[in-house]
């Protein structure tokens, strides 16, 4: 990680961590000194799991490489993990809410540790498929209970940096990963990349143990249906796989993929769908939480992210398109211009965090919005002969838009739910936010799939323009909850 980067983000937990005035009145949330150190398990655990991710998948050539497969099979390192989170995700928030929260945290954390040793030890493309499948499904844990003891560990009024925070350590992770994984990479073997998060997971825990805030007594809940769970398992499984499958195919023979396949697995996961959503209406605590998308803010602050990570993911897979091909820019170059999205996230994010409750986050998440959408479309507009600085600036608009939208967002999306669904909040958060990342993923694939291959390229200024529909589209989504919503002051 950069120096300044190093520096910031430690200026910003300290500062995120002081005491103010406002922690006079009963607002929940840890005192000073403890609220610091589990703001530091919180985010090192955080940036440990988005960490491992953007390791991985900067070594995936490398891995295809040594173990002698197809690079279509080594995705399924990604798929594997993705599919495990997405199916869990509101399991776990459902188990933390009957086990408590910490303790899932922690038995998550050190799950996920101890999957990494089988990953480390693996010799075969499907050992490894099995060591990221679990630890996909042990970092379902950390990311529903990730939300809930962010909300226990600050009191309201600064729960919006606590939010920023998150954001922070996130776009951190993602720009910090590639470059250490490259550096990882010239002096270890790819096995080490996932040793890193063994002795991180051991001091998260133990760490968490002291400092983390305690789960409050427990209450009663309604049994666990398990045909519920295996239900949903099977609903986002089959359709996340369908979506997945149907990417490849039209990735690699163009319109004239094999629909059948993709097409009865995306069937098959409705028809489960259907009959998942009709046992759950009639539940006092669903696990698909529709109760909580019956509160308009809450439905509407789902959609605007859903939306928001299609745009992001769309116009991620398109930009190196853009530069390397389109533009012709060198490796150097066009790795120094990728990153100034993410780094100009990183510096936005604490100021966002700090505008929540001066401002409304609809105006917030809708102002942000428009300026991603604005950058994407001038991206897509961009000429064939434009300067590094001329491009520096666009992507440098779609970073700060999308991190004055994400913070808002996401603390809406926190709070507008009971204190005692905050598990399920965060579930369908980062539920959000994979649904949207896959979505744009696939919608990317076929708008490339659309051209021969001789103009193939031409498929990234129309994802760019897609893109930017879709961000219009969670801009009015995040205006629309103006209107319902009241300003929280938190800072």
């Amino acid at each position: 990680m950069p120096d300044d980067l190093s520096s910031h983000l430690t200026k910003t937990v300290a500062l995120a961590s002081r005491p103010s005035g406002s922690e006079a009145c009963n607002e929940g949330g840890l005192p000073a000194p403890q609220r610091f150190w589990s703001v530091l398990v919180i985010l090192l655990a955080l940036g440990m799991v988005v960490l491992d991710g953007s390791l991985i998948t900067m070594a995936l050539p490398t891995i295809a490489r040594d173990l002698g497969i197809a690079e279509s099979s080594i995705i399924w390192l990604i798929s594997s993990y993705q599919i495990a989170v997405l199916c869990l995700l509101l399991p776990a928030a459902s188990l933390g809410d009957r086990l408590g929260h910490k303790r899932l945290y922690l038995w998550g954390i050190a799950a996920f540790g101890t999957a990494a040793i089988l990953c480390v030890l693996a010799e075969s493309l499907w050992m490894l498929v099995l060591g990221r499948t679990l630890q996909g499904a042990f970092s379902a844990a950390v990311m529903t209970a990730n939300t809930v003891l962010l909300r226990r560990t600050y009191p309201l009024s600064q729960l919006g940096r606590g939010i920023s925070l998150n954001a922070l350590v996130v776009g951190t992770a993602a720009v910090a990963g590639p470059s250490f994984a490259a550096l990882m990479l010239s002096v270890f073997s790819w096995h080490w990349l996932f040793g890193i998060t063994i002795p991180l997971s051991v001091l998260v825990v133990w760490l968490g143990l002291r400092f983390l805030p305690p789960d409050p007594p427990p209450q009663p809940h309604e049994t666990v249906r398990w045909l519920d769970v295996l239900l949903n398992i099977s609903m986002f499984a089959l359709l996340f796989w369908g979506f997945k499958v149907l990417a490849e195919e039209v990735a690699v023979q163009g319109m004239g993929a094999h629909w059948l396949t993709p097409g009865l697995l995306m069937l098959v996961g409705t028809v489960v769908g259907i009959v998942y959503v009709r046992r759950q209406r009639s539940l006092h605590e669903p696990l698909l939480p529709l109760d909580l998308l019956r509160i308009p803010v809450f439905a509407l602050s789902v959609g605007s992210s859903l939306t928001a990570f299609a745009a992001q993911m769309m116009g991620f897979i398109a930009l190196p398109f853009l530069l390397l091909v389109i533009l012709e820019r060198g490796a150097l170059e066009a790795g120094i211009l990728v990153s100034v999205w993410p780094l100009a996230s990183v510096a936005t994010a604490p100021i966002s965090g700090r505008l929540i409750g001066r401002y409304s986050s609809a105006t917030l998440g809708g102002i942000g919005m428009v300026l991603f959408a604005l950058g994407l479309l001038m991206l897509a507009l961009m000429p064939a002969q434009v300067s590094f600085w001329n491009m520096a600036w666009r992507l440098a608009l779609c970073g700060v838009g999308f991190a004055l939208f994400q913070s808002p967002n996401n603390h809406t999306i926190v709070t507008s739910a009971p204190a005692h669904r905050a598990g399920a909040a965060g579930g369908m958060l980062s539920g959000a936010r994979l649904t949207g990342q896959s979505l744009g993923a696939a919608l990317a694939a076929g708008i490339f799939a659309l051209f021969p291959p001789t103009s193939s390229a031409l498929g990234s200024p129309w994802s760019f323009a897609i893109a930017t529909a879709f961000a219009l589209l969670a801009a009015a989504l995040s205006m629309a909850r103006k209107s319902q919503m009241q300003t929280i002051k938190t800072i």
